[in-house]
């Protein structure tokens, strides 16, 4: 379907999204508090962006609050993109390494350590 509306065609590699979106969540998981730290810098900087588009500050703050949650979910969705670059390395790493067949396993091999890790540090912080 998709080649009868482009003029081209391409290939999608599965097995490296698969592989790179895993790497990318046990890097999410593992590394939390650094996920959270690019999530409140993108929601300032997000803020800091649109507050520069009014000229009339009564107009700004009618609609404030609105676009603050916005921003919020818009910062919480794009912070995944530097854990999905690292994901990428870290699953071509493992391919180039130990080969293709590989990738997958050691993908959910860091998901399931990076979960256990997660839920043992926020345990810890709750006692």
């Amino acid at each position: 379907m998709l080649t009868e509306i482009l003029p081209f065609s391409f290939e999608l590699n599965t097995i490296a999204i698969a592989g790179a979106s895993l790497w990318s969540l046990a890097l999410y998981l593992g590394f939390f508090p650094v996920s959270e730290w690019v999530i409140e810098q993108l929601n300032r900087w997000f803020n800091f962006a649109e507050r520069s588009l009014y000229t009339s500050k009564s107009e700004f703050e009618k609609t404030r609050k609105a676009r603050e949650s916005q921003n919020a979910f818009y910062a919480s969705l794009f912070s995944i993109v530097p854990f999905l670059v690292v994901g990428g390395l870290c699953n071509w790493g493992v391919e180039i390494s130990l080969g293709r067949s590989w990738a997958i396993s050691m993908g959910l091999l860091a998901c399931m350590g990076c979960g256990v890790y997660e839920l043992g540090r926020r345990d810890g912080q709750s006692d």
